[in-house]
């Protein structure tokens, strides 16, 4: 997601924050709570510490097609013609037993692939607790023109089968099943409707060459107006820190050079989808779409599954404790 539009205004200054050991111990405590899990070496680009990592499940091409995990020749569903005010129900039925059965997960594609057909109604207003924003924004795109929207709905849809298969309840707040949206304050109630035990909004970001790497976004303590996210910081961070060291130890990237103190952790209170969560709920920016080596991890579909591999790993590590 860039900077540019409702969500993505400059962070605002913060106090120093842990630095890269932050990931490094998040990594590896993880990886103790997730024994139970299958080991297997995840093949394509961007392989910096795939081979021995925990997965949920196989990450090669032929495995993901034939278990539903999208593929690289994965088409988005066509919109609708009019806007679901609720969480899309595509998502396929959570098996009757698993580790996370009774657990509810909320996964947030940031943007809609049709924002950008319907400027009027993504830029107006809506209350985010703190002031107003615009409802959402197109999102940003690789210079060859893959977009962000494309990129967030598909490892959306292959986290959502990877934590399937562990028995949670998925549901997605958007799934290419309206012509625009949601706006940034019902992408925040989705997650609160469904009572979520986690619920996490993927992005990719817009800055400029030479920026590269992932950084996760924590709602920082807000209690103005219509937030109030005292009661989830603390949860928030614990999923946030579990996100990002299992994103780290299953795709080998490396935490943001160019924002998060090299942490790989940002802690921002002007995002509405943040600010306005009453469960656990955590942003991950997976790379910057505008440098060439990021983008080259971004295009791929066997790192895009190891992208949702890792996001799903940290999420299973958060909800068993």
């Amino acid at each position: 997601m860039s900077y540019v539009g409702p969500d993505f205004e400059p962070p605002q200054p913060r106090r120093p924050r842990r630095g890269p050991l932050t990931v490094a111990l998040a990594a590896l405590v993880p990886g103790a709570l997730l024994g139970w899990l299958v080991y297997e070496t995840v093949g394509g680009s961007g392989d910096g510490g795939g081979s021995g990592q925990a997965t949920v499940r196989s990450s090669s091409p032929s495995a993901s097609s034939a278990s539903g995990a999208p593929t690289d020749d994965a088409k988005r569903p066509s919109a609708s013609p009019s806007p679901k005010p609720t969480a899309s129900s595509a998502s396929a039925p959570a098996p009757a037993s698993g580790p996370l059965k009774g657990k509810v997960v909320v996964i947030d594609p940031g943007h809609n692939p049709e924002n950008f057909q319907h400027p009027s109604e993504i830029n107006r207003k809506v209350n985010i607790g703190t002031n107003w924003k615009e409802c959402d924004t197109t999102g940003t795109s690789t210079n060859d023109g893959y977009t962000e929207a494309k990129f967030t709905l598909d490892v959306a849809h292959r986290m959502r089968t990877l934590l399937e298969e562990q028995g949670a309840t998925v549901k997605l707040t958007q799934d290419a099943d309206r012509p625009y949206g949601p706006c940034v304050d019902e992408r925040a109630r989705i997650g609160n409707e469904a009572k979520a035990d986690a619920v996490v909004s993927v992005h990719a970001d817009g800055s400029g060459t030479g920026n590269r790497g992932f950084h996760v976004i924590l709602p920082g303590a807000v209690h103005a107006g219509a937030a109030d996210t005292r009661a989830i910081v603390a949860p928030s961070r614990d999923l946030g820190e579990r996100v990002a060291g299992r994103f780290v130890a299953v795709t080998g990237s490396a935490p943001s050079n160019y924002i998060g103190d090299g942490g790989g952790l940002v802690t921002r209170k002007d995002l509405g989808g943040l600010n306005l969560s009453t469960v656990p709920k955590v942003f991950i920016e997976c790379g910057n779409m505008r440098d060439s080596k990021d983008a080259a991890l971004l295009t791929s579909g066997a790192w895009r599954q190891k992208a949702a591999q890792g996001i799903s790993e940290g999420i299973v590590s958060f909800l068993r404790g």
